[in-house]
């Protein structure tokens, strides 16, 4: 119960982390709304301009349906006195149906009395080409239709009455493309305009031109392709197979910035919500990405002024990225300090080690100099003992601070020893009787140490012994798993169970006056640490017994 408990916080923390979204993701995310947003403007202009065109060729389709209403009811009008079954206009050759489809729906149409012909707006400012303005019409050596003429003069009135309101301009061509109705322009032909050579087929023609300006426009008006353009539309008005003329409107769209003055409620709407989009956009970057860097910089600058209480990873880092960035900060900061208190704490026991042997010396050197000459022989070569030992204790402090140098800065990344084969050349540095060590390993048995770290390592386990009475060291390996073991078990003295917490604290030793130093087993602790392996002091019977762990090579 008690381990299902302890899984359920963890388990949620590695969900939590699996959830948490990575720092690139934020970027990109905001980079493509930033993006977004300008390029939305663009295409809001853009499509709604579009719709305006097209709207204003809507209505231009209305108003020509109307007049072509008209202008065709009129000629009907003009035709009764002439004989029964007359044609009035040109007749167009059947066009030739585009698919099966259409060929069955207009036969289906035509089957009924009455059926209506849609007309949708044809116009994409993104798709067409603006033409130049209109060219001015002329006139031809052939008169109008004298029926179109007759229609169309009286439906003038109409139009010019009507132009008040919508102020489209609007012009009635006969089935030559003469105008017979509307404006300044009757009796010219437009037979040579490109939407009226469209509709000489009898479909419906639309496009756009530029707009001749009475006036320079204003800059702002730049903003918009609509500016400065018209819609010219157009609509045959047939009967049966033949044309009886056009209906010929243009009419200019309504400006896209007079429009969003209009709806400018709306497009304040839009903006705020952009505005507070934008708002949500910088907290959100604020809140995942920069509070937590800001709070790294003040435990920074916490630490460098002692506070060790800013080595502590961040409770809320936002993001994947920032959490491993914050954990390896704690574990940067805890490491340097770590390492801070390890060279205050062996500075200071250097400076105590080097202390006593430098006072015995200097007081041996100040008596020797006041006195040297009423001393007798005995008293003069004691103190000059006293200084050879001194100086031979401050030689070995030095030998083994070099070591420990050395073990501080080994690379242990890419090495490996047969374990068995060194032990071997190790041993005949040890021949005895005095001391000697005995050697019981398999071959091969590779781990992952350094030759000079492991000939260190053993070098300091046996002088540890020899400095504790032992005349003998066995050391015995074997595989543990992924493991090498070593076991250096001596016949010495052994170890006091009060001292066994302190054998590993550099300095501290029992046989300072026998020259012992207190970092052998300092030294022999850091080389192991440092190939990822570890030590301690084990039970025994007799003497001293260490277990070394090191890493196995496959």
């Amino acid at each position: 119960m008690a381990e299902v408990i302890d899984a359920g916080p963890s388990a949620i923390r590695r969900l939590r982390s699996a959830l948490r979204p990575r720092l690139t993701t934020i970027l990109i995310v905001l980079n493509l709304a930033v993006l977004i947003l300008p390029l939305g403007s663009i295409f809001f202009f853009r499509i709604y301009e579009n719709q305006l065109v097209q709207e204003t060729e809507r209505e231009l389709i209305a108003q020509a349906a109307f007049v072509a209403a008209i202008y065709e009811r009129e000629i009907d009008a003009l035709q009764a006195d002439q004989p029964a079954g007359t044609p009035f206009g040109r007749r167009i050759e059947a066009q030739p149906p585009r698919d099966r489809i259409g060929t069955a729906y207009r036969r289906k149409q035509q089957s009924v009395d009455a059926y209506y012909t849609a007309i949708d707006p044809q116009l994409d400012l993104a798709a067409v080409r603006i033409l130049p303005p209109r060219p001015a019409g002329y006139y031809f050596r052939t008169p109008p239709d004298p029926l179109a003429e007759a229609a169309g003069a009286r439906l003038t009135p109409i139009l010019r009455k009507a132009q008040r309101t919508t102020l489209s301009g609007m012009r009635v061509l006969d089935y030559n493309g003469i105008v017979v109705a509307g404006g300044s322009e009757i009796g010219k032909s437009f037979v040579h305009v490109t939407e009226v050579q469209r509709a000489l087929s009898g479909q419906y023609a639309s496009v756009v031109r530029e707009r001749r300006l009475d006036q320079i426009a204003p800059p702002l008006t730049s903003l918009s392709r609509g500016t400065g353009i018209r819609v010219f539309i157009v609509l045959p008005v047939m009967q049966g197979e033949y044309l009886m003329g056009f209906v010929y409107l243009s009419r200019t769209p309504k400006s896209i910035l007079k429009h969003m003055y209009a709806e400018r409620e709306k497009i304040i709407f839009a903006g705020l919500t952009i505005l507070g989009l934008s708002l949500i956009l910088v907290f959100v970057t604020s809140s995942r990405i920069s509070r937590p860097i800001n709070q790294l910089i003040d435990r920074t600058r916490r630490l460098a002024a002692g506070d060790k209480a800013a080595i502590e990873p961040l409770e809320r880092p936002g993001t994947r990225e920032m959490t491993q960035l914050s954990q390896s900060f704690a574990d940067m900061a805890a490491a340097l300090q770590q390492r801070s208190d390890y060279i205050r704490d062996f500075a200071a026991h250097v400076s105590h080690e080097f202390k006593t042997p430098l006072a015995s010396i200097a007081g041996a050197v100040e008596l020797l100099r006041d006195h040297g000459v009423e001393m007798t022989d005995a008293d003069r070569n004691r103190f000059l003992d006293n200084i050879t030992q001194d100086s031979e204790r401050l030689r070995r402090l030095v030998t083994r601070l070099l070591e420990l140098a050395r073990v501080d800065n080994l690379d242990p990344s890419s090495e490996m020893l047969d374990v068995s084969g060194a032990l071997d050349d190790i041993k005949s540095g040890y021949p005895g009787p005095a001391f000697r060590m005995d050697i019981d390993a398999p071959q091969p048995l590779p781990a992952a140490i350094s030759r000079d770290g492991f000939e260190m390592l053993v070098s300091n386990m046996a002088d540890n012994a020899r400095q504790h009475g032992a005349s003998r060291l066995t050391v015995s390996a074997r595989r543990a798993g992924e493991q090498v073991e070593l076991r250096f078990a001596d016949n010495g003295e052994g170890i006091s169970r009060s001292n066994r917490q302190k054998i590993f604290t550099p300095f501290f030793t029992t046989r300072r006056e026998d020259g012992g130093t207190g970092l052998g087993l300092g030294i022999v602790s850091s080389i192991v640490e440092a190939h990822g392996g570890s030590i301690e002091l084990a039970d025994s019977g007799e003497g001293a017994e260490f277990l070394v762990r090191l890493q196995q090579v496959a």
